[in-house]
């Protein structure tokens, strides 16, 4: 049995959750858009939630945290 050295071992697995958190954080970025593009069709956050069986918050959330940044002017004062 040719088993791989313990350095090479957590080598590995670092880099496969560095892998895996990039597909989460990509994932919930195409998830929060959908979530807009649901608000935008019927209309609010609460509905979005009703549809889905979520609460409003966790869309809310899911929303404010991946979602788009808000559209409008950036000012630098």
């Amino acid at each position: 049995m040719d088993t791989k050295p313990w350095r090479e071992r957590v080598r590995l697995e670092e880099e496969l959750l560095e892998q895996l958190q990039l597909q989460v954080s990509q994932a919930a970025k195409r998830r929060a858009a959908a979530l807009v593009e649901g608000v935008a069709e019927l209309g609010s956050v609460y509905k979005v939630a009703q549809d889905l069986g979520k609460s409003w918050t966790a869309v809310d959330n899911a929303i404010k945290k991946n979602g788009p940044a808000p559209a409008g002017p950036h000012t630098t004062a």
